[in-house]
Parts: structure tokens; C-alpha cells; sequence
């Protein structure tokens, strides 16, 4: 298997946090070598104002993806190698607690929630009049998911490499004294968002506690499209036979067979787990690769 198809590999038994983290390295690299590869032929285009999320109502009025774009795309290999690193430990800690739909949810839903907020704050706020900026980055997302996790399990035992044993409400409160003291500096707007995702992280779970899902919407619409495109097309003209008895000697059969297949599967993943992808067989990857389709 070449490197494209352990990638794919990757892809398929990773969980939502690692495929969120593809999907930003690809709409980073992507867009960066197509419009660089142009300015070969001096054609200068600054995609990034087409999808980063303006500061003014008016602005973002013509543009109204922004507010989902500008949290899957980033504006520097820096920018992006960071926010990847700390999408990664979010996503991890998430998990402990929490399903996968739900941190697709505060993803993607704080990031809107960090959105509003920026934009709201450069309407009122006398220091960011008359400024001319665009948010870009998932920063805001990966705080809601952060103080998501510590507003449930705030005395979540981690062990950090350099310092040792902390809580996660220690790191929380790192980040939020970083940005409470950043903000006169500079990129106040990047710093309001982060807290904007902070709050809503913090509200989801109060929200939750309480029975209510605030990403109960977004998980049907997600669930919708999914089922759409996983429906498979019946031919019009389709003869059905059915048997007058049945055979429990077949369908026996393809249990049993499904189960060895599954346990096979399930061994595979053990491997993973314990060693690594790396230290799969080739017969093992191409195995996965194949049951994956």
C-alpha cells in the first residue's frame, strides 16, 4: 500500500476528531498550492477573503458561509500545525465523556456561537471601531471544546510531558488568562472568539445537564445528508423471490461468517491500539482497507 492509501487508512478507522484534522490540513494545503502555483502566472488571489469571517454585520451579509468556513481554514502552516496539536488533546479528552456526534456538535457549533460574538463585539466595542480584520482559524472551536470537557470533569487527571500531574481545570484557566491578558495587545477579535468558544462550551454542558442537546439539531441535519448519500439507487424493474420455507442453515451460515470477519476486524484495531498503525502487516492493511469499503 502506498502512503495515499495508509492515509485513506487512517481516515476510514480514525475517529471525528482526526478527520476534522484532515479536513484542515487539506483545506490548507489545497487552496495554498493552487492560488501560490497562480501567482506563477501573476494572478494574485487572496482566498482567504472568501471564506475567513469579516468583522462587520454588512460584510458577513454577502457572505454568509463565513461563519462555517472560516473555522475549518487557517492562515499559516504555524497557525495550523498549533491548532492541529490542541484539536488532537481536545478531541482525546471530549471523548472520554462524550460521543462523537456531540463533538462534531461544539465544533462546529461554537465556532458559530465564536463567530457571533466577535462580530457582535466589533459593533459595540469603542477600541475595535473602524477596524478592518477577518477571523480565520479553529481556535474558537477547539476552546469550546475544551471548557466543554472541563465545565463537566473539571478535575480530569492529565499528565503533561515537562510539568507532570494537572487537572484540566488548570489548563482551562491558563488559556483564559492568556486571552483576558492578550486582548489590548493584539488580535483582539482572534482572542474574543476564543472566549466566545469558551462560553459556549461552558453553556452546551449546563445545557445538557439539564436534558437538553443543543447540537440536536445540527446532528439531524448531519444524519439527513449522511443518509442521502448512503441510500443506494433500486433499479426500477426488480424481481423479488421468496422462499415458502426458510433456510436457517444459510442465514446460520452468514452469521458466522460475519462474526469471523468482525472478529478479524476487531483484532486488527487491538493491534492499533496497542502498537500503532505502523505495525500492521501488509496483509493486515490491505485486510482493514478492504472491510473499510
Amino acid at each position: 500500500m502506498n502512503i495515499l492509501q495508509d492515509l485513506k487508512q487512517q481516515y476510514r478507522i480514525g475517529d471525528i476528531a482526526t478527520k476534522l484534522i484532515f479536513w484542515n490540513i487539506l483545506l490548507f494545503i489545497i487552496p495554498t498550492l493552487i492560488f501560490s502555483l497562480l501567482t506563477l502566472f501573476l494572478v494574485q488571489i487572496n482566498y482567504l477573503t472568501w471564506i475567513a469571517l469579516p468583522e462587520n454585520i454588512q460584510d458577513f451579509l454577502y457572505k454568509p458561509w463565513t461563519i462555517i468556513t472560516y473555522n475549518f481554514f487557517h492562515s499559516n502552516l504555524l497557525h495550523l500545525v498549533f491548532n492541529m496539536i490542541m484539536l488532537h488533546f481536545a478531541g482525546r479528552i471530549f471523548s472520554t465523556y462524550f460521543t462523537q456526534k456531540q463533538l462534531v456538535s461544539v465544533y462546529v457549533l461554537g465556532g458559530v456561537f465564536a463567530g457571533i460574538i466577535y462580530m457582535v463585539s466589533y459593533m459595540f466595542l469603542p477600541m475595535l471601531a473602524n477596524q478592518k480584520v477577518l477571523l480565520v482559524g479553529a481556535s474558537a472551536s477547539i476552546m469550546a471544546i475544551v471548557f466543554a470537557t472541563t465545565t463537566y470533569q473539571p478535575h480530569m487527571n492529565l499528565r503533561l510531558a515537562l510539568i507532570g500531574k494537572v487537572q484540566l481545570w488548570h489548563i482551562a484557566l491558563v488559556f483564559l488568562i492568556l486571552d483576558l491578558l492578550q486582548l489590548p495587545l493584539e488580535n483582539t477579535g482572534g482572542h474574543l472568539s476564543h472566549l466566545g468558544g469558551a462560553l459556549f462550551g461552558f453553556i452546551y454542558i449546563k445545557a445538557l445537564k439539564k436534558g437538553t442537546d443543543l447540537g440536536s439539531g445540527l446532528n439531524w441535519v448531519l444524519d439527513s445528508i449522511s443518509n442521502l448519500f448512503s441510500e443506494k439507487k433500486s433499479t426500477p424493474f426488480k424481481t423479488v423471490h421468496k422462499n415458502a420455507k426458510p433456510q436457517p442453515q444459510t442465514r446460520t451460515t452468514r452469521v458466522v461468517t460475519k462474526d469471523k470477519t468482525q472478529q478479524q476486524i476487531d483484532e486488527i484495531l487491538d493491534k492499533i491500539s496497542q502498537s500503532g498503525y505502523d505495525s500492521l502487516t501488509k496483509e493486515e492493511k490491505e485486510f482493514l482497507f478492504k472491510a473499510g469499503k
